[in-house]
């Protein structure tokens, strides 16, 4: 089914809407460059909305407004409806990780008086597609004594910059042979971090980085055991193409549908049925630890919520998850012309055309995944088109071809109704992604109809 670019149908109303939710958005990248980052700033923005920590809460009532955090690293979000818990939530799920690389715990290193800093690939990448360029350090260190101290290097223009070098290609020929899979192995990751040496004993190229870090951060080498440190690429999130009508960015897996889930879900106000906002971690390995998905970390927080309106049981937090429905919002690949063959060109997602609806993810035949129901998918139909959003389904490539998981399968061992959904994507996973503001836009407007859902 042929659906028309989202763009042409935008008044100067939605050209104006749309253009202050992308400005939004791009701080939201550009602060939330970790996890841990993204729930800051979900938590700062629910502040301002009025919301506060469930925890500090004995008792709800309807139009109350609540979030639960975990670890820094994953959040909930309430606002309670008038009806009864036991008859669900409209819930908007994503994930806030994102692929990069993460320093290992005994990383620092000299070699030939350049001081480098051991990593290990987060998720799936590219690896060719992770050197030579900037990168900054992101994350946190914590001392045995409990103290936990931020870091954030090579984000302010001030500050240097990290990275990892390549052969030259005058002397590349043997590995220009390789496969791509191996033209860069994990081990060859190594962030190069500096190449003055501090004095004239053995490794002093790495003693002069270990002062550094003592004077800024109060860090010894022993703290990198009990330290977050995640190397992402360094610089702001750009509009991109000569009419900007799109975003180029670090992290839009799955920032982008993050953002747009939590605001539309910030703004609405009294619902009927009980809004929940759920980002969470560890999306990108598999929704595993207790952050992940697959952790109880929700339906704790459901428990919690149930308990402080007044209505625990065992039985209402199953009924509760039972009777929800979510929208799983991952991103899509968005079909690129350049890539036209890894592609089933009727059932791809195009940049502009609006939110992309997955009935099923996963790879070889459907592994790993969710796969809606039908009555489902028309309930959704209606709500889309009842509210005017501009949306196209989707599958991720040829069916040989490859494939991808997200968290739906997960939602739905609840019982509940759940579909994969999402904005499409183009060079997923690489350093830097683009998206089409006006699928920004569209996700959002989608979000907004489906929290209306009765």
């Amino acid at each position: 089914m042929e659906r028309k670019n989202a763009w042409l149908t935008y008044d100067e109303f939605d050209k104006q809407a749309l253009e202050s939710l992308c400005a939004g958005y791009r701080r939201f990248l550009d602060n939330g460059k970790t996890e841990r980052e993204c729930v800051a700033e979900s938590i700062e923005l629910a502040k301002k909305y009025g919301y506060v920590d469930l925890r500090d809460v004995t008792v709800l009532r309807p139009g109350d407004r609540v979030y639960m955090s975990y670890m820094d690293k994953t959040i909930a979000l309430f606002q309670l409806g008038t009806e009864p818990l036991s008859e669900g939530m409209n819930i908007l799920c994503a994930h806030i990780d994102s692929p990069r690389l993460d320093v290992k715990q005994n990383p620092l290193y000299e070699d030939s008086e350049l001081a480098f800093l051991d990593t290990h690939y987060y998720g799936g990448i590219k690896k060719y597609q992770w050197v030579t360029i900037p990168m900054a350090i992101h994350g946190v260190v914590c001392m045995k004594d409990g103290t936990k101290v931020e870091v954030i290097i090579g984000e302010k223009e001030t500050d240097p910059v990290v990275g990892i070098s390549d052969l030259l290609i005058h002397l590349a020929s043997e590995q220009m042979g390789k496969k791509a899979n191996v033209v860069i192995e994990g081990e060859q990751l190594d962030v190069i971090v500096g190449s003055k040496p501090a004095n004239e004993e053995k490794d002093a190229v790495k003693a002069g980085i270990l002062s550094i870090l003592k004077e800024t951060y109060d860090m010894d080498e022993e703290d990198f055991l009990s330290a977050e440190l995640e190397i992402v690429p360094a610089g702001k999130t750009r509009e991109f193409g000569l009419d900007r009508s799109m975003i180029l960015g670090y992290g839009q897996d799955d920032r982008v549908c993050a953002y747009t889930s939590l605001i539309s879900f910030l703004e609405t106000i009294g619902p009927e049925r009980t809004a929940c906002c759920l980002l969470v971690d560890k999306e990108e390995i598999g929704s595993v630890g207790a952050t992940g998905m697959r952790s109880h970390f929700f339906e704790n927080a459901v428990a919690e919520l149930l308990n402080a309106a007044g209505c625990y049981s065992e039985l209402n937090v199953r009924r509760c998850l039972a009777s929800s429905a979510m929208l799983s919002s991952d991103v899509s690949a968005g079909f690129d012309p350049n890539f036209a063959s890894a592609f089933e060109k009727k059932n791809a997602a195009f940049l502009g055309r609006g939110m992309a609806f997955n009935k099923f993810t996963g790879s070889g035949g459907k592994g790993g995944s969710n796969d809606a129901n039908a009555e489902f998918i028309a309930e959704v139909r209606h709500i889309m088109d009842e509210a005017g959003v501009n949306w196209q389904t989707a599958e991720l490539g040829k069916v040989d071809v490859g494939g991808g998981g997200t968290i739906a399968f997960i939602a739905a061992l609840y019982g509940m109704n759940v579909i994969d959904s999402g904005v499409p994507v183009l060079s997923m996973h690489a350093p830097w992604e683009i998206t089409s503001k006006a699928d920004i836009y569209e996700a959002k407007k989608a979000y907004d109809a489906f929290l209306k859902r009765v």
